[in-house]
């Protein structure tokens, strides 16, 4: 592949993963831990920038999404990513990305609730965008993103050489844990589970330019996994930054979309609302146009349905739920999220060590409802719904509970003794081979 291709399917994944909640989560942190802001943003960078790009080297690794899921049982890995591409695509990502990019990009500017308008228009856009995949690296490798990394280029110049304040006190858990607590954010993104549903887009991307055999492939997802990491480090450590020095400018703000707000209105005046509205639409729209193609990549392939019956389904489904608010789609989908997202993470790991084949089948269905169990405990943890009486003896007896990561052991753990197996019996395999006679 030519090194320009590469780069521009890097640009292109870049900006799928750069969505509003991106751009919103980094200057809450910053905020929020002041002083304490490198130690935060190198755990928020592990987990939120570490995972997604881990998982699309393992992709690469072993050439496809959709290998992740072939040592389960045909049904369990349909349902695994039939359920995926609902949460992250009509059901829970794509709506949200309408809502945030309406919220932020137009309603500040306009008067009367006009959602349903902008759902249609930003929903047709999608659409036509989506609806030739060919060019995908195109329109967004080529052309959205540079403009979307200009449009946050000035604003993290004006932040660095011109910062509004001084980072202040943290609060109580960046002043004490600050890693710990930048992990646990930066695992909340979610983007790990994102990058299982762009795996579909991004490694038929790297086939499309010319990539043949799956070591190629694997090289090439490599360095597109680096040109990721390291253009969305750089955006949550500018927008970090922004956090942490608008404590003065943005005084009572409860989440990362009001500091960004009182930061611009700060900064650049009148003209900065419309830079920051141009700045959401777009990382709003490159988001909703990757999750389309990844929801009908996977439906073709898996079911053999036409491309464009499904993103036409996806993105009509989306606009409608998009109309129902934010509040609510996140009440109704941000569970199965958070029980998906270990689940994900738990196949990677083991697709990572351990050979893509029927054999290791029970390894894999052990580690897949491991992950289940324990991911449902700590999603109910997050949501704040663990009864009191079960809470204490959770935080005694299960590690890593309190950072809700309690499935992480005890898949690690299935992992490593399926791994001494196979590498036990390739060995006594290898014994009898040097010591039988030869005819």
């Amino acid at each position: 592949m030519k090194t320009l291709d590469i780069l521009a399917i890097g640009l292109m994944t870049f900006a799928l993963f750069l969505g509003a909640g991106n751009l919103i989560f980094p200057p809450l942190l910053g905020l929020e831990a002041g002083t304490q802001l490198v130690p935060a943003m190198v755990g928020f960078l592990l987990t939120s920038v570490g995972l997604p790009a881990f998982t699309l080297i393992v992709l690469g690794k072993i050439g496809s999404s959709q290998h992740l899921t072939r040592p389960l049982p045909g049904w369990l890995a349909g349902a695994f990513w039939v359920l995926l591409f609902t949460v992250i695509g009509p059901a829970f990502g794509m709506p949200r990305a309408v809502t945030v990019a309406y919220e932020m990009g137009v309603k500040p500017f306009v008067t009367g609730d006009h959602l349903m308008l902008f759902s249609v228009v930003f929903s047709a856009l999608t659409l036509v965008l989506a609806f030739q995949p060919g060019r995908l690296v195109d329109y967004i490798g080529k052309v959205m993103t540079p403009v979307l990394i200009l449009m946050l280029l000035i604003l993290a110049f004006v932040a660095f050489v011109y910062p509004p304040g001084v980072p202040q006190v943290p609060t109580a858990d960046y002043l004490t844990l600050p890693v710990t607590h930048g992990l646990i954010q930066g695992y909340m993104t979610m983007d790990a589970i994102a990058a299982v549903g762009f795996g579909w887009v991004i490694i038929r991307a790297i086939e499309a330019k010319g990539c043949g055999s799956r070591d190629e492939v694997a090289k090439v997802a490599f360095k597109v996994a680096c040109i990721y990491a390291v253009l969305m480090s750089a955006c949550y450590i500018a927008m970090g930054y922004v956090g942490a020095t608008s404590a003065t400018v943005a005084a009572g703000a409860t989440n990362g979309g009001e500091i960004l707000v009182h930061y611009i209105q700060n900064q650049f005046g009148v003209y900065g609302q419309w830079l920051l509205a141009a700045i959401i639409i777009m990382a709003c729209l490159t988001t909703t146009v990757g999750l389309t193609n990844a929801s009908a990549e996977y439906y073709k392939q898996a079911f053999g349905v036409s491309f464009p019956v499904v993103a036409v389904i996806v993105v009509v489904l989306t606009g409608c739920i998009a109309n129902f608010g934010l509040e609510q789609i996140l009440a109704v989908s941000l569970p199965v999220i958070l029980i998906l997202c270990p689940v994900a993470i738990a196949l990677v790991m083991a697709s990572l060590v351990l050979p893509n084949k029927q054999s290791v089948s029970f390894t894999f269905v052990s580690v897949f409802l491991i992950a289940l169990i324990f991911g449902s405990l700590d999603g109910i943890n997050i949501l704040g719904k663990m009864p009191e009486v079960l809470q204490q003896s959770l935080q005694n007896y299960i590690p890593l509970y309190d950072a809700h990561g309690s499935w992480f052991l005890p898949c690690l753990l299935v992992i490593i003794i399926s791994l001494a197996q196979s590498t036990k019996l390739r060995w006594s395999q290898k014994q009898r081979a040097c010591v039988e006679p030869v005819d």
